[in-house]
């Protein structure tokens, strides 16, 4: 167990930081809108441009893997996502929209990687456990954001933030390369899996349990993306809060995502199953997000908090589970390749939901309308994973 244990630390660091990064921009967006020169809520645009890249990188993931090894594969990672935040300290928009296909790029391999070095490492009983407690990266990572940058921002400027964030991910690239050789060397590579970039897709889509937890993490990511991208600018235009305030609710739903994706693994693992508590966690977060929609200025700071905390633990806190179930389902040996045709799918999701959400905010001038649409969606497709 030590191993795993192991294992888990370093695959939970990396995803943390990469998470970090991920969230940046949303944070750094209010402040740098005067040096950049487009308006804040335009942020769904870059988070397209991210995930889209990563749905590429996750659909090649396989094969990277088998090349790199998944350790060596999480360092690439960890260096493209530093090289994606510097480029966005540039304030030039053309810089800034290439650093964030730099970072999708990154970001597209971390999960496939880490799934390649627990797949075979975590005994049955505990795998939604440990992916879930692995997976609390992404919010602690969110939570950095919201709570790290507007301190650095306060002090010492955006740009400054936006670097430092790059130079963790740097640190933590030079950290992790003794265990490099080790864990590549004690994980079965991806040599027998599909290493295109159809492949990958066919072995989801062709089975239905796959297909349908698949299509579910389309919506649910959507969800969460649109949390971590509109939250902030939402509270600070609309609900009237100052970023440092704003930032905390983020914080806070981050922080509620990770308890969520911990409670949730062990759900999965002794009381309900996985796919059943995806279902009920699609409907929730829908009900998160039409109480979101109701936030105005007239709302005090505390129940503000309160709904960020649900929407949170909701919206954030059910990869984990997913991530289990896909390695769980897919065929012997395919863990990374089905994982990764899986999030590609995921992030197709996150590329879509936040650009319909700023499209209804452009076109209506409305976010209570964007998040009831989003809410609709993830209703919809945990109302098929419970019926199912």
């Amino acid at each position: 167990m030590n191993g795993v244990w192991l294992s888990l630390a370093v695959t939970m660091a990396i995803q943390t930081l990469v998470s970090l990064v991920v969230f940046a921009p949303p944070v750094l967006a209010p402040v740098a809108e005067p040096e950049v020169g487009v308006p804040a809520s335009a942020i769904g645009i870059l988070t397209a441009l991210i995930y889209s890249s990563a749905a590429f990188a996750a659909l090649r993931s396989g094969s990277t893997i088998g090349r790199y090894g998944p350790m060596g594969t999480s360092q690439i990672s960890l260096l493209l996502c530093a090289v994606g935040i510097a480029l966005f300290a540039t304030a030039n928009v053309t810089l800034v929209a290439l650093g964030a296909l730099v970072i999708g790029l990154g970001y597209g391999v971390v999960t496939p990687s880490s799934s390649a070095i627990l797949a075979e490492r975590v005994p049955p009983n505990l795998r939604a456990f440990i992916f879930s407690l692995k997976q609390t990266g992404v919010p602690i990572g969110g939570a950095l954001a919201g709570a790290l940058l507007p301190a650095l921002m306060l002090a010492f400027g955006w740009k400054v933030a936006a670097i430092a964030t790059g130079g963790l991910c740097l640190g933590l690239t030079v950290a992790v390369q003794p265990w490099r050789r080790a864990v590549d060397a004690g994980s079965r590579m991806p040599d027998a899996e599909p290493l295109g970039l159809v492949e990958p897709l066919r072995t989801v889509l062709a089975d239905r349990r796959l297909r349908e937890m698949a299509l579910a993490s389309f919506a649910y990511s959507g969800m969460q993306m649109c949390l971590g991208s509109f939250l902030v600018v939402f509270l600070h235009e609309r609900a009237g809060l100052s970023v440092a305030a704003a930032g905390a609710a983020l914080s806070i739903a981050m922080a509620a995502g990770v308890a969520g994706r911990v409670l949730w693994g062990v759900a999965a693992d002794n009381w309900i199953k996985p796919r059943l508590l995806l279902g009920a966690l699609g409907v929730a977060m829908s009900l998160a997000a039409f109480a979101v929609a109701t936030v105005s200025a007239n709302w005090p700071l505390l129940p503000v908090l309160a709904v960020s905390l649900a929407y949170g633990a909701t919206a954030v806190g059910w990869n984990g589970v997913y991530l289990s179930e896909v390695a769980r389902t897919a065929p012997a040996g395919q863990a990374a390749a089905a994982t990764g045709a899986s999030l590609a799918l995921t992030y197709c999701g996150v590329v879509t939901l936040p650009l319909l959400f700023w499209a209804i905010v452009a076109g209506t001038g409305s976010y209570a309308a964007a998040f009831v649409v989003t809410g609709c969606l993830t209703l919809w497709r945990g109302a098929v994973l419970l019926r199912g």
